[in-house]
């Protein structure tokens, strides 16, 4: 009756562990794939943005430097 328990005890530890390292594989084959994603979607983003948004940095740039010509004391 012991040797049974005892067979019976070590193949369910073996398939726990089995399923245990089966689920991990899954997961990170998940986060490896979110990486990716996320690597594909950043190269992407390189590109210049739109005129508009240009033409906004170029207007607080220049706001930028009528203020600092205030603080200065340069009259503009």
């Amino acid at each position: 009756m012991d040797a049974i328990m005892i067979a019976a005890l070590s193949v369910s530890i073996i398939l726990g562990l089995g399923a245990a390292s089966l689920i991990g594989l899954k997961a990170w084959s998940g986060w490896l794939d979110l990486k990716r994603l996320e690597l594909t979607q950043a190269a992407g983003d390189r590109t210049l943005p739109p005129a508009s948004g240009r033409i906004e940095i170029a207007d607080l740039r220049e706001r930028v430097r009528k203020l600092e010509a205030i603080a200065a004391g340069i009259d503009i």
